[in-house]
């Protein structure tokens, strides 16, 4: 059995993530460096393999400039 965290919502989620990413022509490389974290954890996030957290969510829309209700709508 796969262990990553995908359900519907879930999958919108990252889906609306990987997009906010690339709309701010980013890599996940660049986010990384920006969080200060590393390329596979963005991966594994994107992935639906790792949980995000509500700051890090936060975080994230302030990169993408995206309010963060964009992510959970």
């Amino acid at each position: 059995m796969k262990n990553n965290i995908y359900t519907k919502e879930y999958k919108k989620l990252t889906a609306k993530l990987i997009k906010a990413r690339q709309d701010s022509l980013l890599t996940q490389k660049d986010v990384a460096k920006l969080i200060k974290k590393t390329q596979s954890y963005i991966s594994k996030i994107e992935a639906g393999q790792k949980k995000i957290d509500i700051i890090e969510m936060k975080l994230l829309a302030r990169i993408y400039k995206k309010n963060v209700l964009y992510f959970i709508k």
